[in-house]
């Protein structure tokens, strides 16, 4: 059999957008499985969810923002580091870029090495990788919860940190008054899960508890469509546990029976492929978090950083022939 492409090297074709209006002045743009992103009206300003990969992305996504609304962005949120979420930035000319803590901590920690992997990975969503200027850096940060008073009678935008999850520095927009939460890639729906900087155990325990807890009838996640209704929400919470637990289970039994990092890719494969292998990026990623929960669960706290030749050498030896 021959060798699977690289990551998603070979997932060229262009995807389907969809923007939808989720309640007065709540945007959120989904694209069969590629990043989603959002938007927030305030009084008279806007706040941006997200930023994806470059600023030739980004301007294609506020063009179609402009059709609906003309407000200046005041905030850009940012959930958590991963370049194919904030490269974009510069294109938003946002007055304020906000991220958890140890999101900005780890920008200067791995940022430029996680920005030559990313690109490598998803050639596709490098859409004019040289219109990016340079690292993407917060310029307010919080660690726990912070506030954004939308105006008017728009209600508040609560950005919380709910605790390590897809990386250390995950959070969240919560709207309490549409009861719409903005998920970022601690939750997917119908899209496989991304947990190559992850914190396995936290994850899907804790902190997704913390997520549900929060009690959102409409959900949008990293990727995937929107979940809309309570049971849909839950489902989707539900799937991205259901996804951590069968590798942690797997990961874990492949350990204490003395087996490889082959053997455990192999052994998630089998217990994944069923429910997940056809939806985006299942493939892609699954290496990448196999690697990270093995070394997990051997006691390496936190996630290595990914290099893109970091990258090939794990591809080469779980995904290759």
């Amino acid at each position: 059999m021959p060798a699977k492409p690289f990551a998603s090297s070979g997932d060229l074709a262009e995807k389907e957008q969809t923007l939808e209006v989720l309640a007065d002045g709540v945007y959120a743009l989904t694209a069969e499985g590629d990043p989603n992103i959002g938007a927030i009206e305030g009084e008279d300003f806007l706040v941006c969810f997200e930023a994806l990969a470059t600023p030739v992305a980004a301007r294609k996504w506020l063009a179609m923002l402009r059709e609906h609304t003309d407000k200046p962005v005041r905030y850009l949120v940012l959930s958590h580091y991963h370049a194919v979420r904030v490269l974009g930035a510069s294109a938003f000319d946002a007055e304020v870029i906000v991220a958890h803590e140890n999101t900005r901590a780890l920008v200067a920690e791995r940022g430029k090495q996680d920005w030559a992997s990313e690109f490598a990975r998803m050639p596709r969503l490098a859409d004019g990788a040289d219109s990016v200027p340079g690292l993407t850096w917060p310029t307010l940060t919080f660690s726990d919860r912070l506030t954004i008073d939308l105006g008017g009678d728009r209600g508040d935008l609560v950005l919380q940190y709910c605790g390590r999850g897809h990386t250390e520095g995950d959070i969240v927009g919560w709207l309490p008054r549409h009861k719409i939460l903005f998920a970022g890639d601690l939750v997917e729906a119908e899209a496989a899960l991304y947990t190559g900087d992850a914190f396995h155990r936290d994850w899907s325990s804790t902190t997704l508890d913390r997520v549900q807890a929060i009690g959102a009838e409409t959900l949008i996640g990293g990727r995937g469509g929107v979940s809309k209704g309570r049971a849909a929400v839950d489902a989707a919470i539900a799937q991205t546990r259901h996804f951590l637990d069968t590798m942690i289970r797997e990961v874990g039994a492949a350990q204490s029976r003395g087996g490889t990092l082959k053997d455990a890719f192999e052994a998630s494969h089998a217990a994944l492929h069923e429910q997940y292998g056809r939806w985006p990026i299942f493939e892609h990623c699954l290496p990448f978090d196999v690697s990270r929960l093995w070394d997990e669960l051997a006691g390496v706290e936190r996630p290595v950083i990914w290099t893109a030749e970091r990258d090939q050498e794990v591809w080469a030896q779980l995904q290759g022939s």
